[in-house]
């Protein structure tokens, strides 16, 4: 039985990134992922609308609905509050934005939904967890490095930061020394072009690379099922 939210980041510690994969695609990826020990998920939204919110929000309805007590499907790249509420409808459990917007933090709560904006400056970290975010996700994070964690875990040990953006396999024990509470991945464990190539074996072995490597316990005898 899957863990509640909370539990779930604090054993897991990943959120896997899917971004633009194809629809038809998903349901294998999806199986995939959980077959390498992956257990939350977030599908972006398209932020120039190249993709219609409402496909994106049919594909977290699909996801949701098929992972049900097996993972937590939230949505990414969420800007405002059509795509707030279409994710809301779709059975969507979290919501992530590249941004600090104290409204749309506000919205996500009084939805019921977990909130984990990004932020980038000390400032923004403070104000969305004043907003209310559970955690806040510090984006893009490879332009910051381990050390500005360290730095802003000192004074704020009681805000859960997130490693998102360009964090390779290799990078994950030096965010961890410096505090963060867990990671978004995204093209490492799966993108488009892995999909399109049918490379089908690389994704659950990347997802079972980053998920070793992430968890409380990180040593994975054999892919979590």
């Amino acid at each position: 039985m899957l863990l509640d939210f909370s539990a779930a980041m604090e054993e897991y510690r990943l959120i896997a990134i899917l971004r633009g994969i194809p629809g038809e695609m998903l349901p294998d990826v999806l199986d995939l992922l959980y077959e390498g020990g992956i257990r939350l998920a977030e599908i972006t939204y398209d932020a120039t609308g190249a993709v219609p919110a409402a496909e994106t929000a049919a594909q977290i309805a699909m996801a949701a609905s098929r992972m049900e007590g097996k993972m937590y499907i939230g949505a990414g790249t969420v800007l405002h509050t059509k795509q707030l509420r279409l994710t809301k409808e779709a059975g969507g459990t979290f919501i992530i934005s590249p941004h600090t917007d104290v409204q749309l933090i506000a919205e996500t709560k009084a939805l019921g939904l977990v909130s984990i904006p990004g932020a980038m400056t000390v400032s923004e970290i403070v104000a969305a967890h004043h907003a209310g975010a559970d955690y806040i996700k510090v984006f893009p994070v490879s332009s910051l490095g381990p050390d500005f964690l360290t730095q802003v875990h000192g004074p704020l040990p009681h805000i859960p930061l997130l490693a998102v953006s360009g964090v390779g396999l290799a990078d994950i024990p030096a965010y961890l020394r410096a505090g963060a509470a867990g990671f978004g991945i995204g093209g490492a464990i799966c993108n488009r072009k892995l999909c399109l190539a049918g490379n089908l074996n690389s994704i659950r072995e990347n997802a079972a690379a980053y998920a070793a490597a992430c968890r409380r316990e990180p040593a994975l005898t054999e892919v979590q099922k």
